[in-house]
């Protein structure tokens, strides 16, 4: 068993978990665009640990959505590590979808339901929400505000040059009712960067015209 995810009290079973989505991520991404990172460690670093990183801001996570799942980050890596969290991937792509579904049943992850649609259709009432190198926040908020129960959480993973975006974002954070509750900042092991966890929390009901069509949201952001 490695050590690089030792901040994290992982056991072996949990490993081994994340040994066998490993290497199933390196052969689907011989097929298809899934990650740039397949090398083991750093894969395990950027990927896993950063994913991870999540539950030192919140370690009492519940019904979670992960927005734009992509290849799994980082809502498959919380779904293998804690099999008592019901963690919902929603992701657009049909061949991510595909994938995330193929990880899941070979991994028998009963804790793990793959919607393969955008965000801004369909309806949800979430207590967590989370998103990992989707889109610009001020675009990325309005998609998964409306999602949220009202004091619901959207954990927000970003890298080092957060503030512009949250600058660009002030008036999405209030037209959509949100609040920032705390900017969590991490250094990835072994130098390889890092990384800022942004937790708003949703004050009251987002207003019925949000979200707009995702043309809209991309050609006017709020």
């Amino acid at each position: 068993m490695n050590n690089l995810l030792e901040d994290f009290n992982i056991s072996k079973d949990i490993y081994d978990n994340l040994d066998n989505y490993y290497n199933l991520l390196v052969e689907a991404n011989k097929v298809m665009n899934l990650t740039a990172i397949t090398g083991y460690e750093e894969a395990y670093i950027k990927h896993f640990y950063d994913s991870l990183l999540l539950t030192k801001c919140n370690n009492n996570l519940e019904d979670i959505i992960d927005v734009g799942s992509g290849a799994g980050f980082p809502g498959l890596v919380l779904a293998i590590s804690n099999p008592n969290l019901k963690i919902t991937l929603l992701e657009p792509t049909k061949k991510r979808a595909n994938f995330l579904e193929s990880v899941k049943n070979k991994l028998k992850l009963e804790n793990v339901q793959v919607i393969n649609e955008r965000a801004e259709n369909i309806k949800g009432s979430y207590m967590y929400a989370t998103a990992r190198a989707v889109a610009p926040l001020n675009i990325l908020l309005e998609l998964v505000a409306p999602l949220l129960k009202v004091n619901g959480k959207f954990y927000c993973l970003k890298g080092s040059s957060y503030n512009e975006e949250l600058e660009l974002a002030e008036n999405a954070i209030k037209e959509l009712n949100l609040e920032i509750e705390n900017i969590y900042h991490f250094d990835l092991p072994n130098n390889l960067g890092k990384r800022v966890i942004i937790a708003f929390k949703k004050i009251k009901q987002t207003k019925p015209k949000y979200p707009r069509r995702y043309a809209n949201i991309l050609k006017q952001p709020l």
